[in-house]
């Protein structure tokens, strides 16, 4: 499928700045492990990289032993009934009109499950929405279609392309070798990103997500986040990374012809590279030096 020539334009204008930064961008951040991505056939969750997406994970283990349990009572009633209740066994059928006793059992029952699940998931969902101090901020900013990053904190930003967007989403040997040029495999082609965000392991990191155009939605699966970006709106989510690697998401909100081609990469890295990362950010892209390093700054 080729993109609209207005997409092309803009992809040629900025190869040559992108081409600069991605070798940058990847390098600095070393050999890590891709640990977040999706897998051919794959039913489950990606890894948990964060508290946050251990906790969606507990409460989705918690409702599949709950709606388990519905389905095999349900099943074995309604079982039960056909055998006990048909015109052979129970030829002469009661012509009652209720049963106070049942009827109020199958009100209640179903408010305790409500309580019950309501319980675990809504200090899930406080966890998820009330905003930690952060250590790092990013603002993620949709775009038909990639992702523009700045790091406010020390005023630069950069866009971030799907490697092979500028060849209309084809595996190419061109787009092979810039694959294998940026540290990644054949098959992490529609994942992989130019130019990664990079953030520090065990720190709070906030994604500030807006649009540029229409609305777009930044989703990192292995840390339990997702978020519309809606245009003219400022939205926020946190996770706090685990472990070092690479973890890949996905524009998550249908924003046009070419809305599967704007993945998001993660790369989760030590202080120390972070910090080596961030201070040949502020060369490469202008920005604020900094006065302090990470572990300080908290």
């Amino acid at each position: 499928m080729r993109l609209s020539t207005l997409a092309g334009s803009a992809v040629a204008a900025a190869a040559g700045f992108m081409g600069s930064t991605a070798v940058f961008a990847q390098d600095v951040a070393g050999d890590l492990e891709v640990i977040g991505a999706p897998v051919p056939g794959g039913m489950g969750w990606q890894p948990a990289a964060s508290s946050v997406a251990r906790d969606i994970h507990w409460l989705d283990g918690l409702l599949l032993y709950i709606i388990t349990a519905i389905v095999v009572f349900v099943v074995g009633l309604l079982g039960w009934a056909l055998l006990r209740y048909n015109s052979r066994a129970n030829p002469n059928p009661a012509r009652f009109s209720h049963n106070s006793p049942v009827e109020i059992a199958w009100t209640v029952i179903p408010i305790l499950i409500l309580i019950v699940i309501g319980s675990f998931s809504l200090p899930i969902l406080f966890k998820q929405q009330t905003m930690p101090v952060a250590d790092i901020t990013i603002k993620a900013t949709g775009n038909q279609w990639y992702w523009h990053y700045d790091y406010p904190d020390h005023e630069f930003g950069f866009d971030s392309y799907m490697i092979g967007f500028d060849a209309d989403n084809k595996l190419t040997p061109d787009v092979e070798a810039q694959l294998a040029e940026a540290g990644y495999r054949k098959e992490h082609f529609l994942l992989a990103t130019d130019t990664a965000v990079v953030v520090p392991v065990g720190r709070n990191v906030i994604v500030q997500v807006t649009a540029a155009d229409v609305i777009h939605s930044w989703a990192l699966p292995a840390m339990g986040v997702k978020q519309d970006g809606v245009p003219g709106r400022l939205a926020e989510l946190w996770f706090q990374p685990e472990k070092e690697g690479i973890y890949f998401g996905q524009c998550s909100e249908l924003c046009g012809i070419a809305h599967a081609y704007m993945p998001i990469t993660v790369k989760v890295v030590s202080e120390e590279a972070y910090e080596q990362w961030l201070d040949s950010a502020i060369e490469e892209y202008a920005g604020k030096p900094r006065n302090v390093d990470v572990a300080s700054a908290r």
